[in-house]
């Protein structure tokens, strides 16, 4: 009795614990603990450090000098000079500051991006554990009709009302879904490890499973209102509008880059006095002051120029193929969905009722000695087909309304 308590405490702590997630705290956890969002956001704070970098001035230089013309055989003198030389770069600063926050915006929108398609590929792991969720039910209720037939025939037989094979078949076919039910089990639970991958957890103690069943809201949509909004507000079309402007700011970079550097200097020497009997000369100061600049012959050369110049038309090209490829994903979005909502009508309508009622007279008939079990097992089977294509179906329709919110750019799936 003792290895049997413990070895049964041992199973009991090995089952994990089930934990019911809503949708909006399962968003949350996605938003708070992805971890390929979180290194998103870093590229988001990198850039963000990149324009404070381009504020940077270009340093000065102190150069100190000393010089002495023979003093000790000749009596020249001696001299300090101490000077500071300052680099101005002509509108270099200024452009490189723009860039820099032009990227800056470039990697928040397309951190915006990420989320959308993170918020959407979420959505239908959820989707997908319901839709596991629902499958297991169906089976686990197809599992206990079928166990209570076996018994009943188990009885019927006893009482000699029906063959023994009969009670044997039934005894069969109830085994068999045991073992599919099983399974559904396992792919359930599969299905669920995927929302710990979403939230950044893994924990073999907890079983999150979401609350609810899948739903088939009707929901409204204008064509033509998606695709305004879409091409509007869509994350990635903004970004790719956003990616023409840097490609922009790099033409004034590459233009500014052939300007040449002023170097702009001022030193101050302090000179002995000078004790040579042909020409003596008195301590004194001087202040020097100067400008230098390159000769720049390298501007002549235009390469960098035109390849900047090419790379903005080439974003201008992407940006306009962006709005089409959007364009044409809202339609076929909006298309998938419409029709997926015809089909969940279509089994609302009637196709559950009526293989239910037909599984139920069937029953009837059999329990009355009217008809064989064999019509019984076909009825189950089409039921159960039934019910599986129907939650399928609508799984397919909750995940074109993610695909469609996710194409047009908006969300309000609650």
């Amino acid at each position: 009795m003792m290895v049997m308590l413990g070895c049964g405490s041992v199973l009991q702590a090995q089952t994990p614990q089930t934990s019911y997630l809503t949708y909006h705290d399962y968003l949350e956890k996605v938003n708070a603990g992805n971890l390929d969002y979180a290194a998103q956001k870093l590229n988001v704070s990198a850039a963000r450090a990149d324009v404070i970098a381009a504020h940077v001035f270009n340093d000065p230089q102190i150069s100190v000098d000393y010089t002495n013309n023979q003093d000790h055989a000749l009596h020249m003198g001696q001299s300090v000079e101490v000077g500071i030389t300052q680099t101005l770069s002509m509108g270099k600063r200024g452009a490189g500051i723009r860039m820099a926050r032009s990227e800056s915006e470039l990697s928040e929108t397309l951190l915006a991006d990420y989320f959308r398609n993170l918020r959407a590929d979420a959505t239908i792991a959820f989707f997908e554990v319901q839709k596991q969720k629902q499958l297991y039910e169906v089976k686990r209720s197809s599992y206990q009709d079928l166990l209570e037939l076996a018994k009943s025939d188990s009885i019927r037989f006893a009482t000699g009302k029906i063959m023994e094979v009969e009670a044997i078949q039934s005894k069969l076919e109830a085994g068999i879904m045991h073992n599919e039910v099983i399974q559904a089990e396992t792919d359930l639970k599969n299905a669920c490890c995927s929302l710990s991958l979403m939230m950044g957890t893994l924990s073999k103690d907890t079983l999150y499973l979401p609350k609810g069943e899948l739903g088939d809201v009707e929901r409204p949509f204008s064509l033509d209102h998606l695709m305004t909004y879409a091409v509007d507000n869509r994350a990635d079309l903004v970004a790719a509008l956003k990616n023409t402007e840097v490609a922009r700011r790099a033409v004034t970079v590459a233009r500014r880059d052939k300007l040449p550097d002023v170097d702009v200097s001022l030193s101050v020497s302090h000179n002995n006095r000078v004790r040579n009997e042909e020409a003596p000369a008195p301590n004194f100061n001087g202040i020097t002051a100067g400008i230098a600049f390159p000769l720049k012959f390298s501007a002549l050369n235009k390469g960098t120029v035109q390849a900047a110049k090419f790379r903005a038309q080439q974003a201008e090209a992407q940006y306009n193929q962006a709005r089409l490829q959007v364009q044409t994903e809202v339609v076929r979005a909006y298309q998938q969905f419409q029709s997926l909502s015809v089909q969940v009508k279509h089994y609302r309508n009637g196709m559950l009722s009526q293989a239910k009622e037909v599984l139920k007279g069937k029953v009837y008939s059999y329990n009355r000695g009217e008809v064989p079990l064999l019509e019984i097992l076909n009825a189950q089977r089409t039921y159960d087909e039934v019910q599986a294509q129907y939650i399928e179906t609508l799984y397919n329709y909750n995940v074109a309304l993610a695909e469609l919110e996710r194409t047009a750019g908006i969300w309000d799936i609650q």
